[in-house]
């Protein structure tokens, strides 16, 4: 079995749990927490399992590492702290381990990262023997395998449009939501998300990948920009009251540039409340969905509607966003330690998760693929 720690447990660590727990070849052998409250509380509970793991949380990461695990999922959020999170991955991967996570957008494309992001984790790969593969919460499947994929059942294809909708209405993440993504601010507050050049930093890699899977020479990256404000005060069931004036919904595009045309574009549509932009893009159904959109022929259009946690869609989208890092760790474990991206990590069936009786079909028997980690050496 893999070793694999979890490391955080907010919206991503709580998915993460259940994720590492029903995978076949992973154990789940140590959780890190922050919160002092947390220290001590059962896995299970902390991740909404439905029952205890026997594994306690701790905020002890010099003892959790020095136990060398050979995963860790970094599900602690690197939104407003990208420092902090880069020293804790560089020290995991010093450490010896596979690190996957979401918390650092410019590597979702390594090959595009600044050197400032990249430089330390090639170091520490070459120091500890790790691994490490980013891919986004948003979900970065979404901005890449599976527009990729798609692509791949077309004649022709004169564009490619990945959608993000979402209401967040039910979101529980009041930083991110109210200051990273400017919901209840001011309209000429400015979000540092959709500040100029940052959402290119954030996915602009994932317009390079699809570029890069489908020859294409991209002659420029642009950004455009839309925002609305609410026309009544709303109030949400986690993060409290949005008041009318304030932006209440956002729109963005990067848009990949071939001939002066957009032909490879991340889109999206976010809002506090159903209410607010009625005629911009909304969800098939529910409050939230991932759809891509392939123009030519044949028009390919699919959407995405994950939910969990009681029927959620933001907290579907994370856990759908986590089964795509969780699955690719003994894939990882089983190759050279480097730095990877969406492309080198192929998507992979669910081999032994299948659900028989409300159990998983070989969770806990033993069968896996990759039952251990092997030798590593630093490439």
């Amino acid at each position: 079995m893999i070793t694999t720690v979890v490391w955080g447990t907010g919206n991503v660590g709580r998915a993460a749990i259940r994720a590492v727990d029903a995978h076949p070849a992973l154990d789940l052998t140590a959780v890190l927490v922050h919160n002092p409250d947390k220290v001590g509380r059962d896995a299970g509970d902390l991740g909404a399992a439905g029952r205890d793991l026997g594994v306690a949380a701790t905020d002890d990461i010099d003892a959790v590492l020095a136990a060398g695990p050979a995963a860790v999922v970094y599900a602690a959020s690197g939104d407003v702290r990208p420092a902090e999170a880069l020293a804790d991955i560089c020290r995991a991967i010093r450490a010896g381990a596979v690190v996957v996570s979401p918390a650092l957008y410019p590597l979702y494309d390594h090959r595009s990262a600044p050197p400032e992001l990249r430089d330390p984790i090639r170091a520490a790969i070459a120091e500890g023997g790790g691994s490490f593969f980013a891919s986004g919460i948003d979900p970065g499947w979404g901005n890449d395998v599976l527009p990729i994929l798609l692509s791949g059942l077309a004649t022709r294809i004169d564009a490619i449009r990945c959608q993000e909708i979402f209401d967040y209405t039910t979101y529980d993440q009041p930083d991110s939501v109210r200051y990273l993504v400017g919901m209840g601010q001011p309209m000429d507050y400015l979000p540092p998300m959709v500040a100029p050049s940052v959402p290119t930093m954030v996915w602009g890699g994932q317009v390079r990948m699809i570029a890069r899977a489908l020859g294409v020479e991209l002659d420029e990256i642009r950004e455009t920009l839309d925002r609305r404000a609410l026309d009544a005060t709303v109030s949400t069931p986690a993060m409290g009251d949005f008041e009318a004036g304030t932006q209440g919904a956002l729109r963005f595009e990067v848009q990949g540039i071939v001939d002066g045309d957009p032909v490879i574009v991340i889109e999206h549509v976010t809002r506090i409340h159903a209410s607010c932009a009625p005629d911009w893009p909304t969800p098939p159904d529910g409050d939230g969905a991932h759809r891509v959109i392939i123009e030519g022929r044949p028009r390919i259009e699919v959407a995405v509607e994950a939910t969990d946690e009681g029927g959620n869609r933001s907290a579907g989208g994370n856990a759908t966003a986590v089964g795509r890092l969780v699955g690719a760790i003994d894939w990882l474990v089983d190759h050279e330690p480097g730095l990877y991206d969406a492309l080198d990590v192929p998507l992979r069936p669910a081999v032994g998760r299948l659900a028989v009786h409300g159990t998983s079909a070989t969770h806990g028997t033993g069968a896996t693929h990759g039952t251990s980690a092997p030798e590593r050496t630093p490439a």
